[in-house]
């Protein structure tokens, strides 16, 4: 099943500044292929929904081996049945 999914992952108790896991977290997004774009609170990610929670896992996976003991994270997700949708698609959609 095809999703457009928003993630939005938060190492815990690491400080303030959590820009040195989130790189590592960008770095797996990107090698995975799939379409995605970041944005200042996460990032919005489209494929099928196996690749898209196989990539999530792996993420967490990442932080656990940096020594992030706790991992927040948010997955909201959207399917269209009907017809085949991309992020681009919905941008365009809402375009004056």
């Amino acid at each position: 099943m095809k999703i457009i999914a928003d993630l939005c992952i938060v190492p815990m108790g690491v400080g303030p500044s959590v820009s040195r896991y989130i790189r590592d977290v960008r770095d797996i997004i990107e090698a995975s292929g799939l379409v995605h774009v970041m944005h200042a609170n996460g990032t919005n990610i489209e494929g099928e929904m196996a690749a898209v929670t196989a990539v999530v896992e792996a993420c967490c996976a990442r932080l656990t081996e940096l020594g992030v003991e706790r991992v927040f994270c948010t997955l909201v997700f959207s399917t269209r049945t009907d017809k085949p949708q991309t992020m681009a698609d919905k941008l365009a959609a809402i375009a004056d």
